[in-house]
């Protein structure tokens, strides 16, 4: 059974840090790639980060690029996410997601306010 835990959210001030962190289980976590999406409340699911399997290869979008740091350790069988300089606008339940399996964790809430 694919299992998916995340964990390191909470809330912060803007300009803060947080790094969030996904348990993987139940499948080959160093034979796919890996994500982290967000959702806002009211909004649809929004796509972060990738990293490739073997986390030579890593992609963000545009509204987190440069602040955002998406890892792995493959040992572990777990996934990062470094957030820096964090805005309101990231305010968000993240969540991690394998590429090759339609199940997602339930996700850890990110509040960033003054």
């Amino acid at each position: 059974e694919v299992q998916l835990v995340e964990s390191g959210g909470g809330m912060v001030q803007p300009g803060g840090s947080l790094r969030l962190s996904c348990a993987a289980s139940g499948f080959t976590f160093e034979s796919v790639g890996m994500s982290w999406f967000r959702q806002a409340p009211g909004k649809g699911p929004e796509w972060v980060s990738t990293i490739s399997k073997g986390g030579g290869n890593t992609y963000y979008s545009d509204s987190v690029k440069g602040r955002f740091t998406i890892s792995r350790d493959n040992a572990k069988n777990r996934l990062y996410l470094q957030m820096n300089s964090l805005k309101p606008e990231d305010t968000a339940l993240y969540y991690c997601k394998s590429s090759a399996f339609a199940e997602r964790g339930q996700g850890t809430q990110v509040t960033v306010s003054s």
